[in-house]
């Protein structure tokens, strides 16, 4: 089994910005009390024509409660009609005071589309972007968006755009969301969420096919792991540095907290033949539907050596591509950079949902979502595929959902990997190593599992005694 590709990621080939959130945000009405529940959103546009190259919605989020609010748990949405069903968006950030760095900004789409809207918009901020005190603001957004194609975009249909609105003031087209709550504005009609939901999610049945591994192993030449269905590769190959080393000697394993961690070493000396990689993947290509989670430690800076190269540290689920473009191709990533890569200066965690693509020319059928922060540390990944979505969770927490367009057409392995995208990001030729461990890893075929239900059924199996059990049938 090898690596599909090298990823070149830009923004110019990315097919699809990504979308947070698969159903629309609620809808309150904008009264006072509703306010003083803790925010205000104020709006308004540079662009004021009926047609325009680029939608231009500037914000301000104000703190209206009483105690301070951090700005991580803050979302606005704002609503339009797309220009056509197959129509894609891209987002920028022209001004911030909150630095552009700190405000993220992904699309998605509504449950119930209207004459005026069946996309949004969703804002964010990262944990960079702070606080807010009591009364005070965010200050200037000044945001924009437009068509992939950078078609002109019809404006007048658009739910929540205001022309006359060429200077700030409170503007109830746009929600409002702190800590998933909904405290500001009112969403398009028919796209108002219950709370709490109407179905809350039941707890899965205990007896669905499922693979769980604790990786209690000795080593990489344990006989268990080939025995439970793991590669632990050695091949040459992509993606990363070309000529650098697969070692499987690199992947180790150790006692923790009472549990067994598994550790991907990926080190280098700043050349093809010093640099050694670490990847270990399923050898069957059986997963399809359901839930995939997994408990990763990225880390921000190496354990040795200078600090500085282009690492990728991940998670993901994939399949081989048959052709150049094929549609059955499948893959579904969480990849941390600690010190940035395909153009970005520093770290960043992507998620994307792959389509297909093609190596050369480099062409990119995918949808991602992105957070620019430090994810240095223990972190809790669930990704979630059914039949109409796919979900990604950091902790707890949506990260972003992606279309049914990206959905898989064929099994696929489950993969840990650690590499270089180049050497260009450190040239220094003194030895370094990074780390990133595993805790374990649980896949549940065909159910679709909260976090909190991924974490009781971790707990089950450790409760049990259970180090490792695969009852997913084989494709």
């Amino acid at each position: 089994m090898r690596f599909a590709k090298n990823r070149l990621r830009t923004t110019a080939v990315t097919a699809v910005a990504a979308a947070m959130g698969a159903a629309a945000l609620t809808a309150l009405p904008t009264t006072a009390s509703a306010a003083a529940d803790g925010l205000s959103v104020q709006y308004r546009t540079s662009a004021t024509g009926a047609s325009a190259d680029q939608a231009e919605p500037w914000f301000k989020v104000t703190n209206t409660g009483a105690t301070s609010v951090q700005l991580s748990g803050v979302k606005i949405r704002y609503y339009f009609k797309a220009e056509s069903a197959s129509a894609s968006y891209r987002f920028a950030c022209s001004w911030a005071v909150k630095g552009c760095a700190n405000v993220t900004g992904t699309f998605g789409t509504l449950a119930n589309p209207t004459a005026t809207a069946d996309r949004y918009l969703e804002i964010g901020f990262t944990s960079g972007a702070g606080s807010l005190a009591p009364g005070a603001d965010t200050g200037d957004m000044q945001l924009r968006f437009h068509q992939s194609t950078w078609a002109p975009l019809n404006q007048s249909d658009d739910y929540s755009f205001g022309a006359a609105r060429t200077s700030y003031g409170d503007w109830s087209k746009v929600t409002g969301q702190l800590s998933g709550t909904t405290v500001w504005g009112t969403a398009p009609a028919g796209n108002e969420p219950t709370d709490p939901p109407t179905d809350p999610p039941t707890d899965p049945p205990a007896d669905g096919a499922a693979l769980f591994d604790d990786f209690n192993y000795s080593g990489h030449t344990d006989p268990k792991i080939s025995a439970n269905g793991w590669s632990v590769r050695a091949n040459s190959g992509g993606p990363g540095v070309p000529g650098a080393t697969w070692a499987p000697e690199n992947v180790t394993f150790a006692s923790a907290g009472g549990n067994s961690i598994m550790n991907l070493e990926t080190s280098t000396a700043g050349t093809a033949g010093s640099t050694e990689h670490t990847e270990i993947l399923t050898r069957a290509m059986k997963f399809k539907n359901g839930t995939y989670a997994a408990r990763v430690k990225f880390s921000d800076a190496p354990k040795y050596g200078p600090d500085g190269d282009r690492l990728v540290q991940t998670f993901f689920t994939i399949n081989d591509l048959k052709a150049p473009l094929a549609d059955d191709y499948a893959e579904y990533d969480f990849e941390y950079l600690p010190n940035g890569g395909w153009g970005e200066p520093a770290n960043i965690l992507y998620t994307t949902s792959w389509e297909t693509y093609q190596a050369d020319p480099w062409v990119a059928v995918n949808q991602h979502s992105e957070s620019r922060q430090s994810y240095a540390g223990w972190h809790d990944l669930v990704l979630t595929i059914d039949n109409s979505t796919i979900k990604y969770y950091v902790d707890g927490q949506l990260f972003g959902t992606h279309d049914a367009a990206y959905l898989p057409e064929r099994p696929m392995s489950i993969n840990f990997n650690q590499w270089l995208i180049d050497l260009a990001g450190q040239t220094s030729t003194t030895a370094r190593a990074y780390d990133q461990q595993v805790d374990y890893v649980l896949h549940v075929k065909d159910q679709v599992l909260t976090p909190a239900q991924v974490a009781a059924k971790v707990t089950a199996y450790r409760s049990a005694g259970t180090v490792f059990q695969d009852t997913v049938p084989s494709s």
